[in-house]
């Protein structure tokens, strides 16, 4: 099957936005539908095929033995991360530290995290806007939202999260949700003390105060930002690069509450890596957001 892909510019951000071919062809539906962003991983792009082929899978388990009249219908939305993509200044700045010249970037952690922070800022401005673009008659209405993304995209979606109330479900696959231990680990295994000019004080004080580790994910009422969600959180146990011991206190101490879904799969013998199971996992929890 061949997924439907318009290309939309936004504001000046291009924006992919998948659907199933039967949406395309039948214009005469007025189902409600979901919107999905899906984000990609460092050094990638919305084109990259861990996107599109996880997007893919997403669909096919969404509209596989769908029988009858459907009732709403999905759509996935893509883009680039700040300078990445159609939006590359300089690639430099995606490397984080190393002993090679080549490839060391001494702001390794200001800038992951600004680029991780600005995306789920866009995801905010595309969920303001994207409606008027895509449906600008008005024939479909978009009536929830969710958000989904591999490595630096996993990072950017529990950021998202925690920040926008409009997004009800999420998906980060290979992400963390606590920047300061994520960082700090990989800090110390490079030999990079955790202070100035590696962790500006500014810069220490806004995570501290922003990320999704320091928010009321505990609390058991509408103070928590994740109160209410649909998380599905899926990791590898062999991964090296955001081992799973950066996450698994955030994520065990999660409460989403009775209306709200938390499900987590730590993969056996996964390394930093979108697998076919991870994505299979995906595709079903999108499937039961849309109840099908």
């Amino acid at each position: 099957m061949e997924l439907a892909k318009q290309t939309l510019l936004i504001g000046g951000l291009l924006v992919d936005v998948y659907s199933h071919p039967t949406l395309s062809s039948n214009s005469s539906s007025t189902n409600p539908i979901h919107a999905l962003f899906f984000l990609h991983g460092r050094f990638g792009s919305a084109q990259h095929k861990g996107v599109v082929g996880t997007v893919k899978v997403i669909f096919d388990e969404c509209y596989a033995g769908v029988g009858g009249e459907r009732k709403k219908d999905l759509i996935v939305v893509a883009f680039d991360h700040r300078n990445h993509g159609t939006r590359l200044v300089d690639q430099q700045r995606n490397f984080s530290w190393s002993k090679d010249p080549a490839k060391n970037n001494d702001q390794h952690a200001v800038d992951m995290y600004t680029i991780q922070s600005g995306s789920a800022e866009d995801v905010s401005f595309l969920i303001n806007h994207l409606p008027s673009f895509l449906y600008p008659s008005g024939e479909r209405t978009i009536v929830e939202w969710g958000i989904g993304g591999l490595s630096l995209g996993g990072h950017s979606t529990w950021i998202a999260l925690s920040r926008e109330p409009r997004l009800t479900l999420g998906i980060p696959i290979i992400g963390c949700p606590d920047y300061t231990k994520l960082i700090s680990q990989r800090a110390a295994s490079s030999d990079i003390p955790f202070s100035p000019p590696y962790f500006p004080v500014s810069f220490q004080t806004y995570v501290g105060t922003h990320d999704p580790a320091q928010v009321a994910y505990r609390a058991k009422d509408a103070s928590n930002p994740f109160f209410g969600k649909k998380v599905l959180v899926l990791s590898g146990k062999e991964d090296k690069l955001v081992p799973w011991v950066a996450s698994a206190e955030f994520v065990e101490g999660l409460e989403v509450g009775e209306e709200g879904v938390k499900r987590v799969l730590v993969e056996e013998g996964a390394g930093h890596e979108c697998t076919r199971v991870m994505q299979k996992e995906a595709g079903v929890f999108v499937r039961e957001w849309l109840g099908l």
